[in-house]
């Protein structure tokens, strides 16, 4: 699964770590303004429109995105959200977990290196003991944090335990300040030559820990002293692929189910019969069953008996535990006007009220009735207010082929503001003024507020248009006209 470009940078480094057994920390803890360290209050509105992961702490959502950390205290009504500024490492959210008492993120960026070009990099660790007051951040553990990033936390008792491709499983007992490599066999630490070390997910599950990597599921029942391998080549009844992106336990009526979200590493072991899909198991990975051939999946969420798959292709749920799935439909805010625009989903939560609440390239989706209603949380600058204008269109450069895919088509949003009832309409011409196509005409907006309409990058012939400068008139009665420039480019 890992190109020659990430194998020649950061091994050189890791090579002379391979025998160190702990590394050790300097802490730095972050106060919100209030305190000593003058660090900013939390930033109002969701962090970002990227979202990778959800989670619950009675009644408060924490969501992770590509912009840092959101928290909503009132349900979705308001958001406020944590970054680098407020004690959080470098980037988006790459990891996160939340129990009632702490909670721990982890960050990753891209780097520009000199000999491999652009490659991720971890941004470290924070965790907050009083629900995001304060922040403690951890530097990311390891000899370099170039292809080093933490892609999944679990606690084990006192223990924490994290996963990255170049730095392995790891695992600190002190609350971060030292760190010991745990490979998930009995072998030197080696995630250059042993697929097994390269650990991507981790969860533990009544005492038992389980590791994802690049070559199976790893079981320890001793807190990582002995392991156990489950993989495509060692079972008579195998995950689907050795590659573990995700796990995830499933607990109903005093059982308790582990899912994978399972990937070929064909080109890695040449093995043509492993494919992609979801994997699961009932005996503690003696044996497994598998589904959804050939989706990407990515995360997990339940609803008693049921579960709901994150996926690249879109959301899916079983309610039969496996047998049969059905996967949810067009995801649209009747009451805002929000249209959905992408398949990918990263991640998903179920409230304590039994909402489904699902997170992807778009936003963040919640749904009470098993997707009959949605409504759409979006991060976006308010236009309108102060000296900013009353709209612009994002993405700006707009790619059709690449921005907000739905149905093998590309959108951009122009986003706007009303402040009475009112019907609007939107016309783009090119760089000559001909008109070029029109968006709506005469649409009711009866209600005050923010709204956005979308187009395809075609003309009115449904052709799509050529690369190049583009220019929108947007007429809301009674208030007038506001132009924007967009450009297109493929």
């Amino acid at each position: 699964m890992c190109t020659d470009a990430y194998r020649k940078l950061g091994f050189a480094l890791l090579f002379a770590f391979l025998a160190a057994g702990a590394s050790a920390q300097s802490l730095r803890t972050y106060r919100l303004a209030h305190e000593a360290t003058e660090t900013p209050p939390p930033v109002a509105g969701l962090a970002s429109n990227s979202v990778t992961d959800i989670r619950f702490a009675g009644d408060t959502i924490w969501v992770a995105t590509g912009s840092g950390l959101s928290r909503s205290i009132d349900d979705g009504e308001t958001w406020e959200s944590f970054d680098h500024r407020h004690g959080l490492g470098k980037g988006g959210v790459s990891a996160l977990v939340v129990t009632d008492s702490i909670i721990w993120v982890a960050t990753a960026f891209d780097t520009l290196t000199k000999d491999a070009g652009r490659l991720p990099a971890g941004g470290g660790l924070s965790y907050s003991t009083d629900r995001g007051r304060t922040w403690t951040h951890v530097p990311q553990p390891g000899p370099t944090p170039v292809q080093n990033v933490t892609y999944d936390i679990a606690i084990l008792g006192k223990s924490i335990w994290i996963t990255s491709w170049g730095g392995g499983l790891r695992r600190s007992q002190d609350g971060g300040k030292t760190w010991d490599v745990v490979p998930p066999d009995s072998f030197l630490f080696d995630p250059l030559g042993n697929l097994n070390h390269r650990a991507f997910s981790v969860i533990a599950v009544n005492g038992v820990l389980w590791v994802g990597t690049a070559k199976g599921v790893n079981r320890s029942l001793d807190s990582g002293r002995t392991w156990v391998n489950f993989n495509h080549q060692n079972q008579r009844h195998p995950i689907s692929g050795n590659f573990v992106v995700a796990l995830a336990a499933q607990r109903y009526r005093g059982r308790t189910r582990i899912w994978a979200a399972t990937v070929e590493t064909t080109s890695e072991t040449g093995d043509t019969s492993e494919f992609r899909g979801v994997s699961w198991s009932d005996d503690d990975g003696l044996t497994w069953q598998t589904a959804l051939r050939g989706v990407f999946a990515h995360n997990f969420a339940f609803q008693d008996s049921a579960v709901i798959v994150c996926a690249d292709e879109g959301l899916f749920k079983s309610v039969d535990g496996g047998k049969t799935w059905f996967k949810y439909g067009e995801i649209y805010d009747a009451t805002r006007d929000h249209r959905y625009l992408s398949t990918e989903f990263y991640g998903a939560a179920v409230d304590p009220r039994g909402r489904l609440w699902a997170g992807g390239a778009d936003g963040l989706a919640m749904t009470p009735d098993n997707g009959n209603t949605w409504r759409i949380y979006r991060s976006f600058v308010p236009t309108g207010v102060g000296s900013s204008p009353r709209t612009y269109a994002y993405p700006n450069p707009f790619s059709p082929t690449r921005h907000n895919q739905m149905g093998g088509e590309g959108f951009v949003r122009f986003q706007y503001n009303t402040t009475r009832p009112t019907r609007v309409s939107l016309r783009i011409f090119d760089f000559a003024m001909e008109l070029v196509a029109t968006v709506v005409t005469g649409k009711e907006r009866p209600v005050p507020g923010d709204y956005a309409e979308i187009w395809d990058g075609r003309n009115s012939r449904g052709e799509p248009v050529a690369n190049g400068v583009y220019f929108y008139r947007l007429d809301i009665e009674g208030e007038g006209s506001f132009w924007g420039k967009l450009v297109v480019l493929d």
